[in-house]
């Protein structure tokens, strides 16, 4: 990086709940960059060497912790928090595990499994099974802000961000989350080195992960709910996208309110009237499933290539 960041959080530094009232362990200003070393989403419990065994003494209380809270200066209620996503660096293994009563066929699946992955640098394959090569893109499945209220549980996404477990994220993506609180109190977690869109089974390549955000105060912009710029990389078929995401405990409902917010973003970012925002949605913009199994609430998100605008 050509700045060094402003901060490092070490992986001893994490919380278990989204809640406003965990005051911040650091101060950034806008437009800092902070560096962030998280362990992976079994809080250490699984390792490289882990077997079948260790799953089922796996400490449920420990599991999904993140790393923070972050403020940055200046940022106030109705304010957004832009979260530019520079560097993700996983570890050279990660776990899967079907968990019992976890997970979209949670009812077919009954029975524990554990499957470890060695994971080559960004860019590499991981051989997830024999002849089976999966790219490898990581990201963190946890990134959200101080909630509304709290106690909140660190599995459900919710408009504050959270577990939205979006494969999107990647390095080179820019996340806009809205702002409850002052100093917004940003948090990460959860390191994947590839997933899938949905998680369908509840858990990606999960491994630790470091990396380096930059958090930047947005008083122009005012968003409800989370909302990404992609990366511009070729994992990112069709070029860049503007995303947005419905968050809630029905599958339609998220729909709607994604549709929704884009509807609101092609008006404000390309004066598009609202009925032909939603005739576009039709024609060039997709719907997708980007986390269907930490409930109670689910993650759908539209996205619009930007491609189509001359």
């Amino acid at each position: 990086m050509a700045t060094a960041p402003a901060i490092h959080i070490t992986r001893d530094r994490f919380h278990l709940a989204w809640d406003p009232a965990i005051p911040a362990i650091e101060t950034v200003g806008s437009g800092d960059l902070v560096e962030l070393d998280m362990l992976d989403a079994s809080g250490g419990q699984l390792t490289g060497s882990s077997t079948l065994d260790d799953l089922g003494r796996l400490d449920f209380g420990r599991v999904d912790q993140v790393n923070g809270p972050i403020a940055v200066a200046g940022a106030e209620p109705g304010d957004t928090v832009q979260i530019d996503l520079l560097e993700f660096e996983p570890a050279d293994w990660g776990w899967t595990a079907s968990i019992p009563g976890f997970g979209l066929l949670a009812d077919d699946f009954p029975d524990p499994y554990l499957r470890i992955t060695r994971v080559p640098a960004v860019g590499g394959r991981a051989e997830f099974l024999p002849g089976i090569r999966v790219p490898v893109v990581p990201f963190c499945g946890e990134v959200g802000v101080a909630p509304p209220t709290g106690p909140r549980s660190t599995i459900p996404p919710d408009v504050f961000g959270g577990n939205m477990d979006t494969r999107h994220l990647t390095a080179g993506a820019t996340l806009f989350l809205p702002v409850f609180h002052d100093g917004a109190r940003l948090s990460m977690g959860d390191g994947h080195a590839a997933q899938g869109d949905g998680e369908v089974c509840g858990t990606a390549i999960e491994t630790p992960m470091r990396a380096i955000v930059r958090l930047t105060v947005r008083k122009d912009l005012h968003v409800t709910g989370p909302e990404f710029l992609t990366a511009d990389v070729p994992a990112t078929a069709g070029g860049r996208r503007y995303a947005t995401d419905g968050v809630g405990p029905d599958v339609m409902g998220a729909a709607r309110d994604a549709v929704h917010r884009m509807i609101d973003w092609l008006g404000r970012e390309h004066g598009l009237s609202a009925v032909d925002a939603y005739l576009l949605h039709s024609v060039a913009i997709d719907l997708r499933i980007s986390e269907i199994v930490d409930m109670p609430n689910v993650v759908v998100t539209a996205h619009c290539p930007l491609a189509i605008f001359d």
